[in-house]
């Protein structure tokens, strides 16, 4: 199935309009979650609401929203007042002015969103603002609604298409100052910052995110995969302790040497890695549906896997994860 809009609408610049459809730019679905179940019938737990005093179960026609202003004190709103307050702005965004990208604080960031045309019409409008915000080099601030809340959205062009971030309010962001207050201005003498430049050029790369690896994802897929076969886990080892630092020149010189030692196989690495990912075709999938690539040890291979996967949208998570580390810094 097609991911479903978020939001569906239109964008407007003064009088020029286009309906559009704003799809999530990230995905949480493909990473493995949990149930919870009772230890002794493994049975899965089961949420109710209960009145706080009572202890009595409450329907949902019976819930309504309350705003807490002391102990046990609450102002009730109801659906229709909320609904009388709603904005104007509902189905429209508005873009109010053009700000550049450097001026965005990215501490006001809070997740990407796609834009795109919704429908046959409507595809030179869009067009027509989108080219226009590529052409000034800046980001199209406007004002979107969702969940009854408005939000600033900037948007910007991304390939054929338009992105756009939502926006924190001011009163969203704290203030670095009191948690910056107590840290202590330091000097740092030139060879100490040289030696930090050294091994800053020696891990240096571009930004390729398709290298990463989400080590503890890994991790638990293995472990879901091993209690699945009934293979016995073995208890993990306790870090060493890498021991206090007590000359920090000292330290910056033998990370330095570790570097230097590191380099090759990290190169040799990441170019092999590289090649892998050019030589391996995508694949095409369900949305939200994870691979299942893994053979399940001890259920008769790969037969087997696929006969144990199929039925149960449970068994999505076991799946190949291919070796794309980055080198940690």
């Amino acid at each position: 199935m097609a991911p479903r809009a978020n939001w569906k609408g239109f964008l407007r610049l003064s009088l020029v309009t286009c309906p559009v459809a704003l799809y999530p730019a990230t995905s949480d679905t493909e990473k493995v979650s949990f149930n919870q179940i009772n230890r002794k019938t493994g049975h899965r737990i089961k949420y109710l609401k209960v009145d706080a005093e009572t202890g009595d179960e409450v329907t949902s026609e019976d819930i309504v929203k309350g705003y807490k202003v002391d102990t046990d004190t609450y102002i009730e709103v109801t659906k229709d007042e909320l609904d009388d307050i709603a904005l104007d702005s509902t189905h429209t965004i508005e873009i109010d002015e053009f700000v550049p990208k450097a001026d965005i604080d990215n501490r006001y960031l809070i997740r990407p969103y796609y834009l795109v045309p919704d429908g046959k019409v409507g595809h030179d409008a869009y067009a027509v603002i989108r080219e226009t915000i590529r052409s000034m080099d800046k980001v199209a601030i406007g004002r979107v609604v969702l969940t009854n809340r408005e939000h600033i959205i900037a948007l910007e062009p991304l390939d054929s298409g338009l992105m756009g971030t939502l926006l924190r309010y001011p009163y969203e962001v704290r203030s670095e100052t009191e948690y910056f207050d107590d840290i202590q201005d330091v000097k740092l003498t030139k060879d100490m910052l040289d030696l930090a430049k050294h091994i800053v050029e020696k891990k240096s790369g571009a930004f390729e995110p398709e290298l990463f690896e989400d080590h503890y994802e890994t991790a638990l897929i293995d472990l879901i995969n091993k209690k699945r076969a009934g293979t016995p886990i073995a208890a993990k080892a306790a870090p060493k302790s890498g021991g206090n630092v007590i000359n920090l020149m000292d330290a910056l010189k033998k990370s330095l040497a570790n570097e230097k030692d590191a380099a090759p196989a990290a190169k040799v690495a990441k170019e092999t890695a590289k090649e892998t990912t050019k030589a391996k075709k995508p694949k095409k999938r369900v949305e939200g549906q994870r691979e299942m690539l893994l053979p399940i040890s001890g259920k008769g291979g790969k037969d087997a896997a696929a006969k144990e996967a199929a039925p149960k949208k449970a068994d999505k998570p076991v799946r190949a994860t291919t070796a794309r580390t980055k080198k940690a810094g």
